[in-house]
């Protein structure tokens, strides 16, 4: 089955096709010629996701799904939130992201926050919603070199290295993002006949 991932982020498409069976043809927007940027103009995470996955099945008629991540801190009421890629401006900066967060925390103690993921799928004329969550703390320094956007600064709970030290296949175990397209997989192969 082929299956459009609405996404243009390198990084999230190379994550998530390390999670997806062979058995499915997993394409990018690049991969289906979609340049276009498309609006994230939802106020929740669950808009944003539809948005994606409306825009592909309404202009290419492919099945597909669309992610939409959030970090939400504690002691920020839940931001960045809907604003995590362009909590620092329109650039979408990791970089500055994380710095901007960091030094919204300086002397803060409560450090608590969660990662949530969540995907919309469109297929065979019919909307599914997915969602995962990871629970962690943020770090006081950048710590680690892969991953991307807050890996760096986000210590998943009950590990001792952020989500950037731990290997891929871990991170995929645990992760918001992995737990989300799970409970996709879960549902995809129990379509098959």
């Amino acid at each position: 089955m082929k299956l459009v991932f609405a996404t243009h982020n390198t990084n999230k498409f190379i994550e998530v096709k390390a999670l997806v069976p062979q058995h499915f043809e997993l394409l990018s927007l690049t991969d289906i010629q979609c340049f276009d940027e498309i609006e994230e103009t939802g106020t929740t995470l669950e808009e944003n996701a539809r948005i994606k996955a409306d825009y592909v099945i309404n202009n290419y008629g492919l099945p597909c799904f669309a992610d939409d991540t959030g970090l939400l801190v504690d002691t920020l009421n839940g931001a960045p939130g809907v604003y995590t890629a362009r909590y620092a401006g329109m650039q979408k900066s990791a970089h500055d992201n994380m710095e901007k967060l960091l030094q919204e925390l300086l002397n803060k103690d409560n450090r608590n926050a969660h990662f949530k993921t969540v995907i919309a799928l469109n297929l065979n004329k019919e909307r599914h919603m997915f969602q995962g969550i990871v629970k962690g703390t943020i770090t006081t320094k950048q710590m680690g070199d892969g991953g991307f956007g807050y890996d760096p600064i986000f210590k998943p709970e009950g590990f001792d290295q952020t989500f950037a030290e731990l290997p891929l296949t871990t991170k995929n175990q645990i992760s918001h993002r992995g737990r989300a397209m799970g409970k996709l997989l879960q549902y995809l192969e129990a379509l098959k006949p």
